[in-house]
């Protein structure tokens, strides 16, 4: 077992901030970003989960009659409260065998005349085949909308990801990436469609003064903590605490609840965000080089499978996914390595149906793809403080315990 460490390491590889974001300054930070991605304008909103929220708000105003949004079947719970919020119905579709897009088979099964949208879901920063469910929504007349709640940055065909279909959200929640501790943006190529989401978003999401001071104080949190000693008493310490209750689902910070918030961002945070957004690009590169770095020693592992983008596309990467070849041995692997400090975890602990906290929201469904993948995945965060000593001794574990 890796030695006890005194700095933590998080599972994900945020943009840490500094004492000079918190000035004061211009509210650009939509404007800022969509002219580094070379996007068409971005809408901020208060949490990619309330960008996601929007959209289907504004999209079952144009469909009234479908009712029904397609997903993976291992997505964030987010996804499906905030459909359910929406007043919509969340049907989770299998993925692939041992890959994070869903299957082209049970998307057709899962698509009909009742279809409002499919949601493609970039997951852990990798970029998803966006092509399949466009041409599964072409023929049953559904919209697409790209979660890219993790990859900001990532691209494909030369643009960013979040384009292709008819919209794209990203998160700007605590860890990934840009963050202003919660917020999102929201995109779409057509001007009358993000006509009608701004409409959307004054109407469902105004300025909520408790919101945003709730939200301030956290972001100055963030800024203080986001660190490897601060991490061990805002992270590390409340995993291990769930950890020893039994509780994975909290340890992850999987455990939400309904009504999900939704206001407008503040000047301030605004400001924060764009200060911060001017290193974004080198942020990106910084974190693919250190992958492109440690990739091959992660694939040499006899048995772990570490998941990677398709031909034509860049992903960010945020942290490493990997497969262990079945989940004795995933878990093996965490029991040494999950309460190390080292930055390793889990991203959602099951597939959609198998939340206890989802029943009557996620229908059971067959979906033995998305329950494999829960099994037998974990994640190595791949931040800046990630040191070739540290992939050392995770490598080490996973040596021992995938063969």
């Amino acid at each position: 077992m890796p030695p006890s460490r005194r700095h933590e390491l998080p599972p994900t590889a945020g943009l840490p901030l500094t004492l000079a974001d918190l000035r004061p300054g211009r509210a650009s930070l939509a404007a800022d970003v969509a002219a580094q991605l070379g996007t068409p304008p971005l809408a901020l909103t208060c949490s990619g989960t309330a960008a996601l929220l929007i959209a289907l708000a504004a999209l079952r105003e144009l469909k009234p009659a479908r009712r029904r949004v397609v997903m993976p079947a291992y997505t964030c719970p987010l996804v499906p409260l905030a459909v359910h919020q929406a007043g919509l119905e969340a049907v989770p579709c299998d993925l692939r065998p041992g890959h994070y897009d869903m299957d082209p088979h049970a998307l057709r099964a899962a698509c009909d005349e009742r279809t409002l949208a499919i949601l493609p879901t970039h997951l852990a920063g990798r970029v998803a085949d966006v092509d399949d469910a466009l041409a599964v929504a072409n023929n049953v007349g559904a919209h697409v909308i790209e979660d890219a709640a993790q990859a900001l940055g990532a691209r494909r065909d030369g643009g960013s990801v979040g384009l292709a279909g008819d919209l794209g959200f990203f998160s700007l929640a605590a860890g990934k990436g840009l963050s202003i501790y919660e917020g999102g943006l929201l995109v779409a190529r057509d001007p009358g469609l993000r006509d009608r989401l701004a409409h959307t978003a004054r109407r469902i999401a105004p300025f909520k003064p408790g919101w945003e001071l709730r939200r301030s104080t956290e972001l100055l949190g963030y800024a203080a903590l986001y660190r490897p000693r601060g991490l061990r008493l805002a992270y590390g310490n409340p995993l291990r605490s769930a950890l020893r209750r039994g509780d994975p689902v909290a340890a992850v910070g999987d455990d939400f609840s309904l009504p999900l918030p939704l206001h407008a961002v503040g000047r301030w945070r605004q400001a924060v965000g764009a200060h911060a957004a001017a290193r974004l690009p080198a942020f990106i590169e910084q974190c693919t080089a250190r992958a492109q770095r440690y990739l091959p020693r992660l694939r040499a592992i006899p048995g772990v499978d570490v998941l990677d983008d398709p031909a034509g596309t860049h992903g960010t990467w945020p942290f490493f996914m990997l497969l262990l070849p079945d989940q004795r041995r995933r878990d093996a692997a965490l029991e040494q390595l999950w309460q190390a400090g080292l930055g390793v975890s889990r991203l959602f602990i099951h597939a959609l149906p198998d939340y206890a906290y989802l029943r009557g929201i996620v229908p059971a469904a067959g979906v033995p793809n998305a329950r494999d993948f829960a099994a037998r995945s974990l994640t190595i965060g791949n931040s800046a403080w990630l040191t070739d000593a540290d992939m050392d001794a995770v490598c080490g574990v996973l040596e021992a315990t995938a063969r």
